[in-house]
């Protein structure tokens, strides 16, 4: 469909303003939203930072309160004296201000002596705890994270037992698995000697919170690193401890609005996290929903990932923000596209005018007004420039033009004079064949009865020769004239380049000429008439021959063509080389550069023609004083006849 240029300029500047405010929306776009979920990521990164010295801090309120009990008089005493009775009270005492769940006494051995949330349970040994062992072994207070099996708990209290045990969930995105219940339960544990005077242990006391549905921590993590912040009603922040993949203390809510205790991490993190043990901060599916996410693996106290802390951000804030600013963008390229069509609109109006006025010439030159010129638009810079460049064009059309018309006169003058010029030839040599065969049928009569010397035999043989050259160049005119079509075969090139060799290597002409054959072995077969080819092969060798006045190099080569669909003979002497001027002309008939009476000039316009009625090119390459190169290029028999091989090679 056509338009107007007005209409043209309008539909541009929209694409081209509507191109630049699409890219331009879509790179801020991903600019802010890559530099915000960056910024968030940081962020995370840094609460979940602050959510370890949180927990680290848990795990050191046990640490004190386990270590400052055994370094207690009263203790050492009652454990020296075997009155371990009179510490029960005192020992729940200090347990219930520590806030601890479990706090345990045992003799040097592991036996537990005391149970002060359970004392009716005593007499079993705790010597392969790995808490207990290591603070044996260093001889001080060791804290750590530790799973308690279902009996250990029930043995320290039953309803401990009892608060570690939950159900699991169905969680989106979740791991499979067959398990439906935990019974086993995460606490922060911390187990230290007790010495008597001569440093003599006499004892192991441990103590521990179990981390099973106690959301203390997760709320103080919350409430110290988003202060309470709540996006359309939803926490912006939250805090999980997880037990392996499971959730046992979080603010993470269900739909409902309860604690997603019982949920489990999605596979992907639990994969990087429990399995890889490495860290996880970008976004993640958390429960029902999409949060900016960090986790890290917490270890026990031998280094194994026994569960996960984490903290997040609520995505939905950020993705909310990343609309906004979308709209305020698209809105942006809304108003550009506006006001650009209004500029638009005022500059189509100036430029139509004068663009009319070179459609009008342009139209007028395309139908042969070859006069038609246009007056300049002077208001503006650019145009006039077009208009003076269209009347530069004009111009040099009608100059061209009238070369044109010329040179094809020229040409059509000269083809007519080559086409009345084969005609006579061929004429003449017809005509000139026969009587010349009566001269050389007679001379050799007379010279059979010529003594064997003398003036006469002498001038007998020079008419002989003369007549043989004069029969040679009629043959010669008769083969350019006659076009007879080659007799195609599958023919081995270097074959026919070896024939063509050994043919005339023992001529006296090359007894000091020295000939490089280099070969390329197995090349693809051509199709064409070997005796032809052969004669253009004896044309070429012999032009070179003489050229080197019977000294020099001559190398000949065979190779594939650069194209592959054709074969190429080289042809490289070591003479004096052939004028710019000579090598344009060097394939016309009657040219030579031969003296008088040693050339005919058609030796190379027939090796030309023979050549191309194979489908092949012949052509020369030659600076004066470097010698010559003749190329021979034929299709393969692939290729076929008279499709030309290795054009512009």
């Amino acid at each position: 469909m056509k338009l107007p240029l007005r209409t043209r300029l309008l539909v541009s500047f929209i694409i081209v303003i509507a191109i630049t405010g699409a890219v331009s929306t879509l790179v801020g776009m991903m600019m802010i939203s890559e530099g915000i979920i960056r910024q968030v990521q940081d962020k995370v990164r840094l609460d979940l930072n602050t959510a370890r010295v949180e927990y680290a801090g848990e795990v050191n309120d046990v640490h004190d309160a386990v270590r400052y009990t055994v370094i207690r008089t009263f203790l050492r005493s009652a454990l020296a004296a075997g009155n371990v009775a009179s510490l029960a009270d005192d020992l729940e005492a200090i347990r219930l201000g520590e806030s601890l769940d479990i706090l345990t006494l045992t003799d040097a051995n592991g036996t537990v002596l005391l149970r002060t949330r359970n004392p009716s349970i005593m007499g079993d040994s705790q010597a392969d705890n790995p808490i207990l062992k290591k603070a044996q072994l260093e001889r001080r207070t060791i804290a750590a994270t530790a799973i308690f099996m279902e009996e250990q708990l029930r043995m320290e209290s039953p309803d401990l037992a009892e608060r570690a045990y939950m159900r699991l969930i169905p969680t989106p995105k979740g791991k499979p698995t067959d398990r439906i219940e935990e019974t086993s339960g995460m606490m922060i544990m911390a187990a230290g000697p007790v010495f008597g005077d001569q440093g003599e242990l006499l004892g192991m006391l441990y103590g521990g919170k179990l981390l099973n549905r106690d959301n203390r921590l997760v709320d103080k993590i919350k409430q110290t690193v988003y202060q309470g912040e709540i996006y359309h009603g939803r926490d912006i922040g939250t805090a999980t401890i997880f037990q392996g993949d499971l959730r046992i203390s979080t603010n993470v809510r269900t739909t409902n609005g309860d604690r997603a205790i019982g949920t489990r991490v999605s596979a992907e993190v639990s994969n990087r996290v429990l399995t890889e043990g490495r860290r996880w901060v970008e976004r993640a599916f958390v429960v029902n929903d999409w949060y900016v996410t960090a986790y890290e693996p917490i270890r026990n106290v031998s280094g194994s990932i026994i569960g996960i802390l984490y903290v997040g951000m609520l995505e939905r804030k950020f993705t909310d923000m990343k609309k906004r600013i979308i709209w305020t963008f698209l809105g942006i390229s809304v108003g550009g596209i506006f006001l650009a069509v209004l500029i638009c609109f005022v500059l189509s109006r100036t430029l139509t005018k004068p663009a009319d006025a070179l459609v009008h010439a342009a139209r007028h030159l395309a139908n042969g007004d070859l006069k038609q010129r246009v007056q300049p638009e002077r208001t503006i810079k650019e145009i006039e420039a077009l208009g003076e460049a269209f009347n530069m064009m004009a111009s040099a059309i009608e100059e061209r033009d009238e070369q044109l018309r010329r040179r094809a006169q020229n040409e059509i003058m000269e083809s007519k004079k080559l086409a009345v010029i084969g005609q006579l030839a061929s004429g003449v040599a017809h005509e000139i064949n026969n009587p010349l065969g009566g001269i050389l049928l007679f001379s050799n009569l007379l010279l059979r009865k010529a003594s064997a010397e003398g003036v006469e035999r002498d001038n007998l043989e020079r008419i002989v020769k003369e007549a043989e050259r004069c029969q040679k160049i009629v043959q010669g005119l008769l083969e350019f004239a006659g076009q007879r079509e080659p007799k195609t075969e599958h023919l081995d090139m270097n074959v026919a380049v070896g024939k063509a060799v050994s043919l005339l290597e023992n001529q006296s002409l090359f007894h000091n000429i020295e000939i490089v054959k280099r070969l390329q072995q197995e090349l693809p077969p051509v199709s064409a008439d070997e005796s032809q080819i052969q004669q253009v092969f004896v044309n070429i060798i012999m032009n070179a021959a003489e050229a080197m006045e019977g000294h020099g190099v001559l190398t000949v080569s065979t190779n594939t063509s650069a194209a592959g669909d054709g074969v190429e003979a080289r042809f490289n002497d070591t003479g004096p080389g052939i004028s710019e001027e000579d090598l344009q002309q060097l394939f016309e008939p009657f040219f030579t550069t031969k003296e008088v009476g040693y050339g005919t000039g058609l030796g190379l316009s027939i090796s030309h023609g023979i050549i191309e009625r194979h489908g092949g090119t012949l052509r020369a390459e030659s600076h004066l004083g470097e010698g010559s190169t003749f190329i021979v290029t034929l299709p393969t028999a692939a290729s076929g006849p008279g499709q030309p091989a290795g054009e512009g090679a």
